[in-house]
């Protein structure tokens, strides 16, 4: 099966469907995977099959190579749109986040003061005061909530601690709205814990779309992204959404007066 694991700390930049002309910053080791989530869609593959030996990199090294590559770009003439923190999994999870979201903020604002600065996080460590501050720096919060059924958590998100969703929920209130909530809609199933035993991993169904917006209305984020596969995924059985479906998913949160966008 396909995977991606992307350089570290900087790759692309890449077209992203989005947020534009990305240049990525990887806080994971550049030859494998950390992460708090174990997703079975994500395009890095699962954690278990990419073992890193490499450590994360420094702040130093992050802001070296930023620069680098800012200075590189700016001479050609061909600035991003964005600074996005993604990767080989969650880099909220750098014990020098913090310290790096600020390193990026100066970089952009000396280089390409347009440029968004965005995270993607898969919101495991919003607890954790400084990562909150740090997040409420950047302009795009972006942070992951694809159910708040905890069983399909379980199953599909696969977090390798703790993870009360309910918690999740009241945490990512604490931005008062600095927020975008980031949805992976899917189709689908996978096997189950007993052998031949198959699990649905559908969460376009009422069952799910409905509960998960009354926590996307009590949230009030400034954005709701919605979106599905579009690469091969480490798991067998998964299946996109359709249009139809994302983009019904889409107008419901438009409804509730918050903007939405769908990508398919």
């Amino acid at each position: 099966m396909s995977t991606i694991i992307y350089p570290s700390p900087i790759f692309g930049p890449i077209h992203s469907r989005r947020l534009g002309i990305s240049l990525g910053i990887n806080l994971m080791p550049a030859d494998g995977k950390v992460c708090s989530f174990n997703c079975i869609y994500c395009e890095c593959g699962l954690n278990e099959d990419h073992r890193p030996t490499l450590p994360r990199p420094t702040p130093e090294q992050v802001s070296q190579y930023l620069e680098e590559k800012l200075q590189e770009m700016v001479a050609a003439g061909q600035l991003p749109d964005v600074l996005t923190f993604a990767g080989n999994g969650e880099p909220t999870c750098h014990p020098h986040f913090a310290e790096i979201i600020d390193d990026t903020l100066r970089l952009r604002d000396r280089y390409c003061p347009k440029a968004k600065v965005s995270v993607l996080s898969n919101s495991t460590m919003i607890h954790r005061q400084q990562v909150h501050d740090a997040l409420m720096r950047v302009d795009n919060n972006i942070l992951k909530l694809d159910t708040i059924n905890p069983e399909y958590i379980r199953k599909v998100d696969q977090p390798n601690a703790g993870y009360d969703v309910r918690q999740v929920i009241d945490n990512m209130k604490r931005f008062n709205g600095h927020i975008i909530i980031q949805t992976m809609f899917m189709r689908g199933e996978k096997e189950g814990r007993r052998e031949g035993e198959m699990e649905s991993v559908d969460n376009t169904g009422e069952e799910y779309v409905a509960p998960w917006l009354d926590a996307v209305r009590d949230i009030n984020p400034q954005q709701v992204m919605v979106y599905t596969i579009d690469r091969e995924t480490p798991i067998q059985g998964l299946l996109k959404a359709t249009h139809e479906q994302l983009d019904a998913i889409r107008d419901r949160v438009i409804a509730l007066g918050i903007p939405c966008s769908a990508s398919y």
